[in-house]
C-alpha cells in the first residue's frame, strides 16, 4: 500500500451483520439456536412468510442493540420504526425483508482505534439498526452440470443487528482494527457471539480510491464474501490496488458489487449495485413504531459492563501492570474475569499490585500455554480462579518453589484437584530445613570435585551448576536461597 498512499487516498466504510443471542428469533417464536440443526426444523408460519401470519418484536434484541448502541457512543432517539425492505432473491420467502431504513434504533456514534502510526483514530458510527436474517442457499451440481438451489429456513427471522461506519477508515489495516475491536466489544455485551467462521458476524465493505488532496470521493465498490479478518485485510487491499492501476491505465471505477475469491486471492464482478430507491422502502404496517423511553435507556446505560478500553486503563493504573500485560488480559470479559477473581484476597496497594503481577504472568504464560494446547478457552479450564490464588499463595509462603509450580498447575489443569491437595499427594513440599538440605549439599559436593575445585579457583559459574545439582536431587523441592546459602557456607569464598 505504500505506492498507493503516496498518490491515492483510499476512503473504506464497513457494514458488520450481527447475529444477537436471543432465544427466540426477531418475530415469532422459533428457536434462534439453529447451528448443526436439521434443515427447515426451525420454522413457523411467521418465518416461512405464509399469509395471514403477524409478526411481533423481540423486546430483547431491541434491548441489545441499544446496548450495543450506548457502547458505541450513539445517540438513542426516541421514536423508530421497522420498514419493509424489498428485493426478489429466494432467500427471501416473503418477497421482502424487515429492517429500518429512516428511523433506526441508534445513530452518530464512533469508536476509537489505533491507527497504523500509532496515534488514536475516532472512526464514525452512522447508525446501528436491527432487522431480520435471511434464510440460507445451498446451491448443489447435478448430473447435467447445470446446478440447483436448496432453501434452509432456520436462519430466516434470527435477529440481525447491523452496524454502519462512516466512510473514516482509511487502510485495510484500519479496518482489520476497527473489526477486530468492534468484535470484542459485541462479546464483552454478551449481545453476539461474533464468529465470521460461523456467519454470525459478518462484514461488506465499501471501497474507494481517490487522488491525494482531492476531497471529493471516489466510486465505491462494495466487497462480500469475506470469512475472516484476515481475508477482509486482504479483499480491501487487491481492490485498492485494483481500482488504482484502473485509474492509471486510463479506465473508470464502476460501482458495483464484487466478490471476493479467497483461494484466486481476487475480487470478481457479481452485480450492479443497488441504491436505496431499489428497495422500495416503506413503513411495515403489522409493526407499530417503537417508542424508546430515556427511562428505558438508561436502565440499560446502567447495565452496560467495564468495556475493553475502560478496562485496559484501569488495569494499568490499579495494578501496575504494561499495557501489552493489560492489553492481553482484556482481550476477552472472562479472561479479565478470571485474572481480577485470583486476586480476591490479595489486599491492597504493593502487596495487590505484586500479586497481579504474578497472577498476570502465570495466566499469560504457562496457562495460556496449557490451554492452547488443549483448544480451551479460559472460562473451560477445570482451574478456578480460587484455585490460582492458592497456588499462588503457596510459593509466597514458600511452601512450593515456582519451578513446582509449574508442575502443581499442569496438574489442576487435569484434574481439578486443589494445589494443597496436589502438594501432599504427591509430596511436593518445599525443602526447607537447614539440616535436611545440609546432608543433600554434601552429597552433591562430595560427588563433584571438578566443579567445588573450580569454583574455589575462581570460576564463579559453578555455583550455579551446584545450584542445579542440589536441585535436581531434590526434585525441584529445595529452597533456592537456602540451597545458595548452605553452599557458599560450606565451599567459603571463591
Amino acid at each position: 500500500m505504500t505506492t498507493i498512499a503516496t498518490k491515492y487516498d483510499v476512503i473504506i466504510g464497513l457494514e458488520v451483520h450481527a447475529q444477537l443471542l436471543t432465544q427466540s428469533k426477531m418475530f415469532c417464536r422459533c428457536n434462534a439456536d439453529y447451528a448443526d440443526s436439521p434443515p427447515n426444523s426451525h420454522v413457523c408460519p411467521v418465518c416461512l412468510g405464509l399469509p395471514g401470519s403477524l409478526p411481533v418484536a423481540n423486546r430483547r434484541a431491541v434491548e441489545y442493540t441499544i446496548m450495543t448502541g450506548l457502547a458505541l457512543n450513539c445517540r438513542i432517539p426516541e421514536h423508530g420504526k421497522f420498514d419493509r425492505k424489498n428485493y426478489p432473491y429466494p432467500d427471501l420467502m416473503k418477497g421482502y425483508q424487515i429492517s429500518q431504513y429512516d428511523q433506526p434504533l441508534c445513530k452518530d456514534g464512533w469508536l476509537l482505534i489505533e491507527g497504523e502510526d500509532g496515534s488514536e483514530r475516532r472512526i464514525g458510527v452512522t447508525r446501528v439498526h436491527l432487522e431480520e436474517d435471511t434464510a440460507r442457499l445451498l446451491h448443489r451440481d447435478d448430473p447435467t452440470g447445470e446446478g440447483y438451489s436448496l432453501v434452509d429456513v432456520n436462519r430466516s427471522g434470527v435477529p440481525l443487528m447491523e452496524i454502519v461506519s462512516e466512510p473514516d477508515i482509511r487502510s485495510p489495516e484500519e479496518a482489520r482494527r476497527y473489526l477486530v475491536k468492534l468484535r470484542q466489544i459485541l462479546r464483552y455485551l454478551g449481545v453476539s457471539a461474533g464468529n465470521m467462521e460461523e456467519g454470525n458476524f459478518r462484514v461488506d465493505a465499501n471501497i474507494s480510491v481517490r487522488p491525494a488532496g482531492q476531497e471529493a470521493y471516489g466510486v465505491k465498490v462494495e466487497v462480500k464474501n469475506m470469512n475472516s479478518f484476515r481475508s477482509v485485510a486482504r479483499a480491501l487491499e487487491y481492490e485498492a490496488r485494483r481500482q488504482v492501476e484502473l485509474l492509471e491505465s486510463g479506465g473508470r471505477v464502476v460501482q458495483e458489487t464484487r466478490g471476493w475469491v479467497e483461494a484466486q486471492g481476487r475480487t470478481v464482478s457479481q452485480r450492479s449495485k443497488e441504491y436505496a430507491h431499489d428497495y422500495r422502502y416503506f413503513p411495515d404496517p403489522d409493526l407499530p413504531p417503537l417508542v424508546t423511553s430515556r427511562e428505558w435507556v438508561e436502565e440499560v446505560r446502567s447495565r452496560l459492563p467495564e468495556l475493553p478500553d475502560a478496562k485496559r486503563r484501569r488495569f494499568t493504573e490499579q495494578y501496575g501492570l504494561s499495557a501489552y500485560e493489560a492489553d492481553l488480559l482484556t482481550e476477552t470479559r472472562a479472561r479479565a474475569d478470571y485474572f481480577e477473581a485470583a486476586l480476591a484476597g490479595a489486599g491492597e496497594g504493593e502487596a495487590q499490585r505484586r500479586r497481579a503481577k504474578a497472577a498476570a504472568n502465570w495466566i499469560l504464560g504457562d496457562f495460556a500455554h496449557l490451554l492452547s494446547e488443549a483448544g480451551l478457552e479460559i472460562e473451560q479450564s477445570r482451574i478456578p480462579p480460587g484455585h490460582l490464588a492458592a497456588m499462588l499463595d503457596l510459593i509466597d509462603r514458600g511452601a512450593i518453589s515456582t519451578k513446582i509450580g509449574k508442575t502443581v498447575l499442569e496438574e489442576m489443569f487435569h484434574t481439578g484437584k486443589t494445589p494443597q491437595q496436589i502438594v501432599e499427594e504427591k509430596g511436593l513440599a518445599q525443602i526447607s530445613g537447614a539440616d535436611e538440605l545440609a546432608a543433600v549439599v554434601d552429597e552433591v559436593l562430595a560427588a563433584n570435585e571438578k566443579a567445588v575445585a573450580d569454583y574455589r579457583s575462581g570460576k564463579a559459574e559453578a555455583l550455579k551448576f551446584l545450584v542445579g545439582q542440589v536441585m535436581k536431587a531434590t526434585r525441584g523441592r529445595a529452597n533456592p536461597q537456602l540451597v545458595n546459602d548452605l553452599l557458599a557456607q560450606k565451599l567459603g569464598a571463591p
